[in-house]
C-alpha cells in the first residue's frame, strides 16, 4: 500500500501538532478536520512505519493511532512510542472493542481508548484530557476549593475542618472534576472516564453521584456553587 501523509499549514492552528496514524482515506480526512477544527496542526499517516518516521520527526504533542496498519502494527507502533517519548499521550481509536484488547492497550502504554464509530466531541475531549493530563505538574495532593479540603493521596476529605465521608469512586468522581476545571463535561464522557470500560452503568447513575457529593461538599446541595449543572450538556466543575 502506498504511503499517505498529509500536512495541514493552516496558520491558525497553533496549539500543537496531533500525528493521526490511520490507513482508511475517508477517516484520514474526518480526523484531520476534527482536529483542525480544534485549532490543531495536523499530521496523517497511512501506515505504522510512516508513522513512527513523522513521530520521530514531528515531535507530536498527541497521536490518534489505529490499530490495524500495514508495515507496522499500532500494537507495536505504541510501545516504540512510548520507549521514544513516554509523555507523549496516546490515544488509541479502532473498531476492536474486546475488553481484553483495551486492557493490552493500556498495558502497553495507551493513555486511552476510543471505539469505532466515535463522537467527534468526545474524541477531541479524550485527547485534550490526555494532554493535559500530561502537562499537569506534579504537586501536593490537597486541593481546596470553597470551604473544602480534599486529599487525593490519601483519600481524606474535610469541609469546614470537620471530616467528611467519601467513597473511592467519589474520590474518583471529584478528582476528575478538579482536573477538568470549568470544562462542560457530558454524562457519556464521565461514565467512560470514570466508571471505566468493563461498566457501563445508566446516565442515571451520573446524576445520582453528583447528588451525592453535591449533599456532602455543597453549603446548599439545592443551589450549587461548585457542581454546576449546564443543562442539555452535563456538568461542570467551579472551584
Amino acid at each position: 500500500m502506498e504511503e499517505r501523509i498529509e500536512l495541514d499549514t493552516t496558520p491558525s492552528a497553533t496549539l500543537g501538532t496531533i500525528l493521526i496514524i490511520e490507513d482508511d482515506p475517508r477517516m484520514q480526512k474526518v480526523l484531520r478536520r476534527i482536529f483542525i477544527e480544534e485549532q490543531y496542526a495536523v499530521v496523517v499517516a497511512g501506515d505504522g512505519q510512516t508513522g513512527l518516521d513523522l513521530f520521530r520527526s514531528e515531535h507530536p504533542l498527541a497521536v490518534v493511532l489505529d490499530l490495524i496498519l500495514p508495515r507496522i502494527s499500532g500494537r507495536d507502533l505504541c510501545q516504540a512510542f512510548k520507549n521514544l517519548s513516554s509523555e507523549t499521550p496516546i490515544i488509541v481509536l479502532s473498531a476492536i472493542s474486546e475488553v481484553v484488547d483495551k486492557v493490552l492497550l493500556l498495558e502497553l502504554g495507551a493513555d486511552d481508548y476510543v471505539t469505532k464509530p466515535f463522537s467527534p466531541r468526545e474524541l477531541t475531549a479524550r485527547v485534550q484530557a490526555a494532554i493535559r493530563r500530561q502537562r499537569r505538574p506534579v504537586g501536593a495532593s490537597i486541593y481546596r476549593f470553597g470551604d473544602c479540603e480534599i486529599d487525593f493521596k490519601s483519600m481524606n476529605a474535610r469541609r469546614k475542618g470537620v471530616p467528611v465521608v467519601l467513597t473511592a469512586h467519589e474520590f474518583k468522581l471529584l478528582k476528575f472534576f478538579t482536573d477538568n476545571l470549568e470544562r462542560v463535561l457530558t454524562r457519556e464522557v464521565l461514565l467512560n472516564e470514570v466508571w471505566g470500560y468493563s461498566s457501563y452503568p445508566t446516565t442515571r447513575t451520573v446524576d445520582n453521584q453528583i447528588l451525592k457529593l453535591r449533599q456532602k461538599l455543597e453549603p446548599d446541595p439545592a443551589n450549587p456553587k461548585h457542581l454546576l449543572t449546564i443543562y442539555g450538556a452535563g456538568y461542570k466543575f467551579v472551584p
